[in-house]
């Protein structure tokens, strides 16, 4: 028995490196594109340099490396909160400007207006959005059903456990249907279990609508749990190192040994673009002419504004 055990594992190591293939998504098939994306921020620190990125329509691609690295700034620079010093973001060929209704962004927090119940935080924003009056409350119930959340329409948020406001949080981003959802490490605050919770669900909700979907995490098991793609990036300056398929069915379960054996590839891919930032000559002095970011408004969240 112990001897099939190893053999087992010794074929996952071997066949890792085949679930994971180097990602080719050209300009003029991707639904985002990023090209050779720079960002300086005032106090001369590189949070971006050099990013290309192309992202296909209805791919769930996960940003993954270290805190520093510049998942976020690429991030917001998406949603249109950042306006980066160099290169271009541009959604079905229209260059980002800033902030517009065709990209939502999800926060750690789940940032719920604490007045408002459950079914009102989502019917206000189905209301910032244009949505008829008649359809607001039928299309809410609709997603507190979707996210398993019946029975606490009428719950303020306070009264609600943290997982709950996560996926009341979510309920309201996939009611206003963006085009693309955008997601900062939304459930680095959740305790373990809630965590992987929350994570199946995402996944189920993510294969049946089909959205396009870029998720932030540093979690390597979260990444290649959700992802279809997964975009390894190192700080130093903030860079994209790798960009990797993920040749595994869904759905997926972090049970699966597979996933153990990506993961131990993913982090050794990790090490060795950290190991060779540090050996890297450092960074020529910046410009005094950078520019400062636009501030990241909350109501963002809710009115894509």
């Amino acid at each position: 028995m112990l001897r099939r055990l190893i053999e087992r594992m010794r074929g996952l190591r071997q066949a890792a490196p085949h679930l994971l293939r180097p990602a080719n998504v050209n300009a003029d098939r991707a639904k985002i594109s990023i090209a050779q994306l720079d960002h300086h921020y005032a106090n001369k620190v590189v949070a971006l340099k050099d990013v290309n990125l192309n992202v296909r329509s209805g791919e769930f691609v996960c940003l993954l490396g270290p805190s520093g690295c510049g998942k976020s700034t690429l991030l917001y620079a998406l949603a249109g909160h950042v306006a980066p010093t160099g290169g271009s973001v541009a959604i079905d060929g229209k260059p980002i400007h800033g902030p517009g209704p065709d990209r939502l962004l999800m926060f750690q927090e789940a940032a719920l207006f604490p007045w408002l119940t459950v079914r009102g935080n989502i019917t206000f924003a189905l209301a910032a959005r244009g949505v008829p009056r008649a359809e607001r409350r039928e299309r809410a119930d609709t997603f507190i059903q979707r996210v398993r959340l019946e029975g606490f329409a009428d719950t303020l948020p306070h009264e609600l456990s943290g997982g709950m406001k996560m996926r009341a949080s979510l309920a309201r981003a996939l009611a206003v249907d963006p085009t693309v959802l955008l997601m900062d490490e939304p459930f680095g605050a959740l305790d373990a279990q809630t965590r992987v919770h929350m994570q199946e669900m995402l996944q189920a909700i993510w294969l049946r609508s089909g959205k396009t979907v870029v998720f932030v995490t540093h979690d390597v098991q979260e990444a290649l749990m959700l992802g279809t793609r997964v975009v390894l990036m190192a700080p130093r300056p903030g860079r994209v190192v790798e960009d990797l398929e993920i040749h595994l069915p869904m759905p997926r379960s972090l049970e699966d040994p597979s996933l153990d054996a990506m993961a131990r590839d993913i982090r050794h891919r990790l090490r060795a673009s950290e190991g060779a930032a540090l050996e890297a000559p450092p960074a020529e002095p910046l410009s005094r002419r950078t520019r400062t970011p636009s501030s990241m408004p909350r109501t963002s969240i809710v009115t894509g504004r």
